[in-house]
């Protein structure tokens, strides 16, 4: 390898090196300075080049995402030649399937990793910390991953040795936690989570789903509202696409009874997390404000629940 010139590289560069020759964990033992995010927030679209915030309906998970995310601008937007591309899924256990809701539609995965090496990327990988199960059987029972495969996408199991210590200046209450540095690090993340109730957080969309990224999620819950916004704060995703093919309205979040689930036929999406989360809670007939962290993100500057001041692009395929 050609290191000609290494003077010159900025830590992002430095950290990409580091991980491709698995030095990661090694530099978090030597006392390295804690994985910092490398992506900015994503400001709106220029006006007439795409939607603020777009929901797309129809009985094709596959179309309804290409449409969402046509109606933004289309995956260039987001998605630069070369990018190094996560996706984030709920792959909640590995004893249900996603029709009972509890996880990511598979089909809605697969359209994001297409659209995302359509328009470039040099790699997409997708991966969750399962609530109940092992991820690898997990990732095999949700479907999500044989449809990523043949999407031409790659399942990781997120190694225990990648969750660093980072800090959150802008955090409330909390001022830093362990996360999978490459959610972090990656050129662009992908949050997809599936719109579903929880019997904490009354709704698990956006903000919820991030507790894949960190160690010891459940200790988020003695003050889930500002510890979810404060991790979102950290973690920036630079696209939110909430799945609500089939919402789970009722005894979530890992659901059983398919008498629980309601076929909406929707997804939502926006570069905005807040503003996302708080359309996807009017499919429960609630607001965002009524869901602690997606009031607690907006407080904190990170989003919108203002539906009536963006642009919302509604389509039926």
């Amino acid at each position: 390898m050609d290191l000609s010139g290494h003077n010159s590289y900025n830590r992002r560069q430095f950290l990409r090196l580091a991980a491709a020759l698995g030095l990661s964990s090694g530099l978090a033992s030597c006392g390295s300075q804690p994985a910092v995010p490398t992506r900015e927030p994503l400001p709106p679209p220029p006006s007439g080049e795409g939607a603020y915030l777009s929901v797309a309906r129809g009985a094709d998970p596959r179309a309804i995402t290409r449409a969402a995310v046509e109606a933004l601008g289309g995956m260039g937007r987001f998605v630069k030649s070369g990018a190094e591309v996560i996706l984030k899924p709920n792959i909640c256990v590995d004893y249900r399937t996603y029709e009972y809701g509890a996880t990511t539609n598979p089909d809605v995965v697969a359209a994001l990793v297409e659209l995302c090496l359509g328009a470039g990327a040099r790699r997409v990988r997708v991966m969750d910390n399962p609530f109940g199960g092992g991820p690898e059987s997990a990732y095999a029972t949700s479907g999500i991953a044989g449809a990523v495969r043949a999407a031409g996408g790659e399942m990781e199991i997120m190694n225990r040795n990648k969750f660093r210590k980072a800090e959150i200046p802008a955090g409330l209450d909390l001022k830093s936690w362990d996360v999978y540095q490459e959610v972090l690090t990656a050129d662009v993340l992908i949050n997809v989570p599936v719109a579903k109730h929880h019997s904490l957080g009354r709704l698990s969309l956006g903000g919820k789903n991030l507790l894949g990224v960190v160690s010891n999620p459940s200790r988020f819950h003695a003050n889930l509202g500002q510890r979810v916004a404060d991790l979102t704060s950290l973690v920036r995703p630079t696209l939110t696409l909430v799945d609500a093919v089939r919402t789970l309205m009722s005894h979530g979040p890992t659901g059983g009874n398919l008498e629980d689930v309601r076929l909406a036929e929707t997804v939502i999406a926006s570069h905005d997390p807040v503003a996302a989360d708080a359309y996807a809670a009017t499919l429960f007939d609630l607001t965002g404000a009524d869901i602690p962290y997606v009031k607690a993100a907006a407080a904190m500057g990170l989003g919108t629940l203002d539906l009536d001041s963006v642009r919302v692009e509604e389509i039926v395929v």
